[in-house]
């Protein structure tokens, strides 16, 4: 009898520190938007138009939810064409303030995507960066409030200490209850967990099988990996800062990768679209930090004058070049076939789509993964631009009326046949 209270105690206390785990896991999934997921699609989809407080080819996005409801953010985020059409006040003046360009609509965005995009453009923005000099000379500045996630989680630490604690003062006083009483607690004669497992034939069977398709799997994940270089970040012979360049001074990536609009490849910019810049940029003036100083960023605009042969003193060129072996960083098979033309000038994709928040990374980096699934998706999901397009018009036509669909994709324009990518 004693033997049935001492199991029944411990397993109503491990059933409380259960119900304790699920209400503070509750807790901290009821905050409504994920900033840190907003972040990240933000920059995928988002950051080719807009910024969160400086206006670009949309308004700028700070303060937005006190400006508008999110039933009506949901809606022109998906389809703002729909929303201008249907008479909307407030979409229809957004539409002619922005010289009448509609934004492009994100169809597949979940209602969760976009409460973590507006959680991540509502969230206040990070401390300033203090120079490391003037912070040894001053007391260091108090700390923010804690996280809701950092707090929720020392609660729970908390309680479940607490509960342990219990267990043990509950199973010491049950042992002297039973010990006064003349009850010897006796462990039962169940055998070893390994020698009834070794025993049972189908458990064992069972088991050989799960760890043979684990096996499999896992290492079948492991060779789908080779050759993918997502997150393949080279030091260049040149420290090249795309944060600045791309962001601090929006400088448009065509103007400097000029080829993408015209050709197969993107291209690496020559050294002289660097020196239309540099002839009269000699040393940085921005904002430094404690890895790039001023002397470092000023280091490599000379390395750029030495393999170019430019003297800043006399402006001029010396005729003594040196080459520069860049690190190429994306880099297909030759059997698949990618034409950067088709795709920036003809589809409009931004090159934020493939290559991420560039003007965010101060050493580039491959963003994304580039392989076949990764473009397959792309092409199902994104949908034909048909306003003013009446070379196709007839072909969108028919197509929208074979799928039954407002806009065709990519791949209902025969963006999946094998033919489009090898050769």
């Amino acid at each position: 009898m004693k033997n049935v209270i001492l199991r029944s105690s411990f397993l109503y206390m491990l059933l409380a520190v259960l119900m304790v785990t699920l209400v503070f896991s509750q807790i901290a999934s009821a905050q409504e938007g994920d900033p840190v997921a907003g972040k990240q699609l933000f920059n995928s989809n988002c950051a080719a138009c807009h910024r969160v407080n400086q206006k670009l080819v949309g308004p700028a996005l700070a303060g937005v939810t006190q400006r508008r409801t999110k039933e009506w953010l949901q809606k022109w985020i998906r389809n703002s064409s729909d929303l201008i059409n249907s008479g909307d006040a407030q979409a229809k003046a957004i539409f002619e303030e922005f010289n009448k360009v509609p934004m492009t609509p994100f169809p597949l965005l979940s209602d969760a995507d976009i409460d973590n995009i507006l959680a991540y453009v509502e969230a206040p923005p990070p401390a300033p960066v203090v120079d490391t000099s003037v912070a040894s000379t001053t007391a260091a500045p108090a700390e923010g409030s804690q996280n809701i996630n950092q707090i929720v989680l020392a609660a729970l630490v908390i309680v479940l200490l607490l509960l342990t604690v219990m267990l043990v003062l509950v199973r010491q006083i049950l042992s002297k209850i039973a010990k006064a009483n003349g009850i010897e607690i006796t462990p039962t004669g169940r055998k070893p967990i390994w020698k009834a497992f070794a025993e049972n034939q189908f458990l064992v069977l069972v088991t050989v099988v799960f760890l043979l398709l684990s096996s499999a799997y896992f290492a079948y994940g492991y060779l789908m990996q080779v050759g993918v270089d997502q997150g393949y970040q080279p030091i260049q012979p040149i420290h090249y800062s795309h944060k600045i360049h791309a962001g601090a001074n929006q400088i448009d990536c065509n103007y400097c990768h000029s080829s993408a609009r015209v050709s197969k490849t993107s291209g690496i910019p020559s050294l002289n679209v660097c020196m239309n810049c540099h002839k009269s940029i000699a040393e940085y003036k921005g904002e430094t930090t404690a890895e790039y100083s001023k002397a470092f960023y000023d280091g490599e605009i000379q390395k750029l004058y030495k393999a170019v042969g430019w003297d800043p003193e006399v402006q001029q060129y010396s005729g003594e070049t040196q080459p520069v072996e860049w690190v190429r960083i994306h880099n297909l098979p030759d059997f698949v076939y990618f034409n950067h033309a088709q795709h920036v000038t003809v589809g409009g994709v931004a090159c934020q789509t493939c290559h991420g928040p560039v003007q965010e990374m101060e050493i580039m980096s491959q963003f994304s993964p580039l392989t076949m699934g990764w473009c397959i998706n792309c092409h199902r999901q994104t949908e034909v631009k048909m306003d003013n397009n009446l070379y196709y018009e007839k072909i969108h036509e028919a197509l929208s009326k074979k799928y039954g669909l407002e806009k065709p994709t990519v791949a209902e324009m025969g963006g999946l046949e094998c033919a489009k990518c090898h050769y």
